[in-house]
């Protein structure tokens, strides 16, 4: 045998005592911030967000404006041959009126959506940090990874559903 067959042979051995360490190792995913916004308690809190009085108001007022810039290009549109370039103008100056409310309606709709998100975190992390814990130790786990970090994982790898399981059965 010569030196590169020796060193062919000992690269397979390495490769399949590497392969055999990384069978017996348990190894799972979890996508914590799809289970945390699953749970009963966040979708109720989103529902109470979505049927209180400051959002629905702002939910109403973005969907009239979107209302009132469809009626505003309908117009312009059936008027279009017709126009004066004045006239145009002044379409036009409202229509951007229209789109820089809608605008600030739409940031002050996700600044009350993300608010909402971080509450939900704060509230139900360290359940799910607790959660996730037990889930490990119960499975013996070795590898936990984040979900976004995995290219490929079978469905039987994925503990988001447990953890989702177990934090609504969390009091």
């Amino acid at each position: 045998m010569d030196v590169l067959n020796i060193k062919r042979l000992l690269l397979v051995a390495a490769c399949m005592l590497s392969l055999s360490a990384v069978a017996e190792e348990k190894i799972a995913v979890i996508d914590v911030a799809r289970a945390i916004f699953s749970t009963d308690i966040a979708k109720q809190r989103q529902e109470e967000m979505q049927s209180g009085s400051e959002f629905a108001s702002l939910q109403a007022k973005y969907d009239n404006i979107g209302a009132d810039m469809k009626a505003l290009q309908k117009e312009v549109e059936g008027k279009a041959m017709t126009l004066s370039q004045e006239k145009a103008a002044e379409y036009k100056k409202k229509m951007e009126y229209l789109r820089a409310d809608m605008e600030l309606v739409s940031r002050k709709l996700q600044a009350e959506i993300k608010a909402l998100q971080n509450r939900i975190m704060q509230e139900l992390q360290p359940k799910a940090l607790e959660s996730i814990k037990e889930l490990v130790e119960e499975g013996e786990i070795t590898l936990l990874l984040q979900r976004e970090s995995v290219i490929s994982a079978t469905p039987d790898k994925d503990l988001t559903g447990k953890l989702v399981e177990r934090l609504n059965k969390k009091p």
